[in-house]
């Protein structure tokens, strides 16, 4: 069973970041070790939540006793997410390259959480930066959506084609881009390779719960990690997370616990190879 070192934010209530990240993965058959970034009551966007980021030298300590136990030899995959300050970032590239070290063979995926639409940039300049110059040079795979690709590229981003250009110009093996607008009141995730490229699409939804970028993340890793090839890969997380979205509609936050049935053996979406 793949194991997976995830570095990210955690709530107390609710399923943003970790909170979202460990039950997919474990739901879909993988280990996972947890390290957070934040600790917070519940996602910023309600009307209160409380919290603070996590010392980094609480991390490095962390880390440390992980690895003094033998237990980063057995991590297959590293993936990072939410950071408060640049200096989580270095951290997390830090922890990357111990793990590297112990495994030479591990996969490190970047969901860059940086922004989305039509708000921008919800962390630092200087966090943004840190991810781009730090993380991705690290890393095998990247999941950002349409905001966080354009930022991170310099390239405009408006259609599956766009998605395609703008991942290719990051120079990485594997980029699977989200919230992508393909026309008609949809939107796309868009798996990228060097030669190749695979979308899914599915109708806009209003209110839907914060989270489903965390939790398509996760499915998309576990699908790798089971030696899926990437166009199966993306049907499978984005058949999970239709059945995660038609589950929590009307409600305030994901519901993973009732749906699970669902996402964990999802009915495949339908992929399109993008020309």
């Amino acid at each position: 069973m793949p194991r997976v070192l995830i570095i990210s934010s955690m709530v107390a209530r609710g399923h943003v970041g970790l909170s979202a990240i460990v039950p997919v993965l474990q739901g879909l058959a993988c280990e996972t070790v947890a390290l957070p970034t934040v600790l917070l009551s519940n996602h910023p966007g309600h009307t209160r939540f409380a919290g603070q980021p996590v010392p980094v030298k609480q991390l490095e300590d962390m880390l440390e006793a992980l690895d003094g136990n033998g237990w980063l030899r057995d991590i297959d995959a590293v993936l990072t997410g939410y950071f408060p300050t640049a200096a989580h970032v270095s951290f997390a590239a830090g922890a990357v390259r111990q793990v590297q070290a112990r495994n030479a063979r591990v996969h490190v995926c970047c969901d860059p959480v940086l922004g989305d639409d039509p708000g921008g940039l919800y962390v630092t300049q200087q966090v943004a930066a840190a991810v781009h110059a730090q993380l991705l040079p690290l890393s095998q795979s990247i999941t950002p959506n349409r905001f966080e690709l354009e930022w991170l590229s310099k390239q405009p981003l408006q259609s599956p084609s766009d998605a395609v250009t703008a991942a290719r110009a990051l120079g990485l093996p594997l980029a699977l881009v989200t919230s992508v607008p393909s026309g008609q009141g949809e939107l796309s995730n868009v798996a990228v390779t060097a030669n190749d490229a695979w979308s899914t699409s599915a109708p806009r939804r209003h209110g839907v719960p914060h989270g489903t970028g965390d939790a398509l993340s996760a499915a998309f890793l576990a699908a790798q990690l089971s030696g899926l090839p990437v166009p199966d890969s993306l049907a499978t997380a984005a058949g999970s997370i239709e059945a995660i979205v038609a589950a929590s509609l009307g409600h305030d936050e994901l519901q993973l616990a009732t749906s699970r049935a669902a996402w964990s053996a999802p009915a495949m979406a339908l992929v399109d190879r993008l020309r």
